[in-house]
């Protein structure tokens, strides 16, 4: 394992690289570790380079649908009926704590970006 710093954009291409590598790794070998030790000093430099802040909760549900090529009939089993999924994203009725973890738990939004003020 030949694990050091991620100082620039390049030292951060060879971190990837490293990392799909050794991504499937087994629990408890050394390949393992090294993937969780380069997650971790990628997650670091990107927070620290490439920080966007938390957005507001409905923008973080629409580029989760982006991202994964939903619609918003796939938000049903989170938010609701169709209606109620289209008062969440057109801003006129508010996340409720239920809303909110199923769509964490299901999408994986983190909580900081639906629970940030809208």
């Amino acid at each position: 394992m030949n694990i050091k710093p991620i100082r620039n954009d390049k030292d951060l291409r060879d971190a990837f690289k490293r990392l799909e590598f050794v991504y499937q790794a087994k629990e408890g070998t050394p390949e393992a570790d090294e993937m969780e030790i380069l997650v971790t000093l990628i997650e670091v430099y990107e927070h620290k380079h490439f920080s966007i802040g938390v957005m507001d909760p409905v923008e973080a549900i629409k580029f989760r649908m982006e991202q994964q090529g939903l619609t918003q009939k796939d938000l049903e089993p989170f938010i609701g009926s169709s209606g109620r999924v289209s008062e969440v994203l057109n801003h006129k009725r508010r996340l409720s704590l239920q809303m909110v973890k199923r769509l964490h738990d299901g999408l994986h939004i983190p909580y900081e970006s639906l629970l940030a003020a809208g």
